[in-house]
């Protein structure tokens, strides 16, 4: 039992936690029901929290040279972590609620009863003002609870007052369907609430050393199979759009205005300078073009709730001959080329959490992952690592572009032993070299000489070979330069915003200069980058 809550118990919570909510994330997946029906947020508190958990193991024992105690910055790693991972609605006010604990803790001395329910209290704030439209009966009125009942139980007894958070929370949780119908006609719970439940009992166990006993809540009411997914908000908006935001206070409290006036579920968190942006809309454009203005936005994801489907059924246990690609892929056109050859599609720039469900997800013992970008591949290690202790055998071939992963995919053959088969395609994707035409975006001095913003660089292998002015004109040379060097097989991959056209004229391009070698064509629609180019 605990006497104040140290860096190790942080840990320890987070973890504990995690596990929580990994074991109820199908229960949770089917409480959505917000105002329509929903299926995923156990998935995305999961993802989030895990997120913070690999912050807090990257980086525990090295403490800023700002004040803050072991236990403290231990919360702000947390709090951090689940910013920038965070997914869905639920998983950016989760992080708002750690983000507010750790503010409140982060120079506390001791962290004893007293200070967890000011640390409530702060985190209850900080939840509210992340939403623009807070609605009671949801996550927000349950962290509220836990906050109001850690302060009425007026001690410095930190398993005293852990203790009744818990409690106020769970019984909060267990009024939300009266204060929203959608709730009290599918006969459950609030889903996030009851996610923030889980990781209470779980402060309660660490604190304690007793694992609180609770009933479970009621099952979900029968849905139909198929429905729209989204955690809140009104099914007259279409998509959910969801980035990081690099910006200033006030360039953001303009795109607050903004979003609101374009869609709903509207919530904008930050730290440091560091934002994280949610909101369904139906003009995606609009809501991005809206972040470019406030500052620099990145990791878009935008998810169409047409193509979504409720809570699917357990993950299957994994075949032991059973075998699958899971491949990273930027771009509709390489996604589809990728679905083509059989493999599962993960969106450019995952968390370890989504390749690893993407692991899971394809019921294979044994999984090959190609990442297509130098930045993926320590994700997709981490990810191989957790689907080992899964019992999955994932082997990472180190894809750095998209017209490797082509030609890795296309000599698979099933019929081989699966070690042989990862050195194959290894070993096709190595002898495939890759390029990429872009435009420079600033003044900087390359290998091959200075370049201004506006020109056209090739790169190959990563390094700027060759600095133009006319698109046309440099990937073509860019192709010479590379057949130069022998191949019979050149890839061409179109990006969104390459001119129409330029992939046709690449190819008249090789088949007049170079008879013998053999042209594809496809439209990639990769952004950035308007051409992308595999010589074999």
């Amino acid at each position: 039992m605990l006497e104040t809550l140290d860096a190790a118990a942080v840990r320890r919570w987070c973890a504990s936690g995690l596990a929580a909510l990994q074991r109820h994330q199908g229960e949770i997946d089917d409480l959505n029901v917000y105002p329509v029906p929903d299926g995923d947020t156990g998935t995305n508190l999961v993802l989030t929290l895990t997120s913070a958990q690999q912050a807090l193991a990257m980086d525990l024992e090295t403490l800023p040279d700002d004040g803050h105690t072991p236990h403290g910055h231990a919360l702000r790693l947390m709090a951090r972590g689940a910013l920038l991972g965070a997914r869905g609605n639920s998983g950016v006010i989760l992080s708002q609620i750690l983000r507010g604990f750790a503010d409140a803790l982060a120079a506390a001395p001791a962290v004893r009863g007293r200070q967890l329910a000011t640390a409530l209290a702060d985190a209850a704030t900080a939840a509210y003002a992340a939403v623009a439209h807070p609605v009671e009966g949801t996550l927000l009125t349950v962290v509220a609870a836990a906050a109001r009942a850690a302060e009425q139980a007026d001690t410095d007894d930190l398993r005293a007052v852990a203790r009744a958070a818990a409690g106020g929370a769970a019984r909060a949780l267990a009024r939300t369907p009266e204060q929203l119908p959608a709730l009290a006609r599918a006969g459950v719970v609030d889903a996030g609430g009851r996610g923030l439940c889980l990781l209470l009992d779980a402060l309660v166990e660490v604190v304690t050393g007793e694992s609180p006993a609770r009933p479970a809540p009621a099952p979900p009411a029968v849905r139909p199979p198929a429905t729209a997914v989204r955690e809140s908000g009104s099914p007259a908006y279409a998509y959910e759009v969801q980035y990081l935001l690099d910006a200033t206070d006030e360039a953001v409290a303009r795109l607050r205005g903004e979003l609101d006036g374009l869609g709903d579920s509207l919530v904008i968190v930050g730290d440091g300078g560091t934002w994280n942006v949610h909101v369904h809309v139906n003009d995606v454009g609009a809501a991005v073009e809206a972040g470019v203005v406030a500052g620099r936005p990145h990791r878009i994801t935008v998810t169409r709730f047409a193509d979504q489907v409720a809570p699917a059924a357990p993950l299957p246990t994994p075949l032991p001959d059973g075998r699958a690609a899971v491949v990273v892929a930027t771009g509709a056109g390489i996604a589809e080329l990728f679905g083509g050859e059989g493999a599962t599609v993960v969106p450019a720039n995952p968390s370890t959490g989504e390749l690893l469900d993407a692991i899971r997800a394809t019921g294979a013992a044994r999984v090959v992952v190609l990442p297509n970008d130098p930045n993926t591949q320590s994700v997709a290690s981490a990810a191989a690592r957790e689907a080992h202790r899964l019992g999955v055998k994932v082997s990472v071939v180190p894809t750095r572009s998209p017209v490797q992963a082509l030609a890795a995919l296309a000599v698979r053959d099933p019929k081989r032993r699966f070690e042989d088969d990862v050195i194959a395609m290894a070993e096709a994707a190595g002898a495939c070299r890759y390029a990429e035409v872009c435009h420079a975006s600033k003044e900087a001095l390359t290998v091959a000489g200075p370049c201004r913003p506006g020109d056209v660089l090739a790169l190959v292998e990563g390094e700027v070979h060759l600095i133009g002015a006319d698109l046309l004109d440099t990937c073509t040379a860019m192709v010479d330069r590379m057949l130069g060097g022998g191949g019979e097989l050149v890839t061409l991959l179109c990006g969104a915003d390459a001119p129409a056209g330029l992939a046709d004229r690449v190819r008249e391009h090789v088949e007049r200069s170079w008879p013998f070698v053999e042209v594809q064509a496809y439209e990639g629609g990769q952004p950035h980058y308007p051409l992308l180019v595999g010589v074999e």
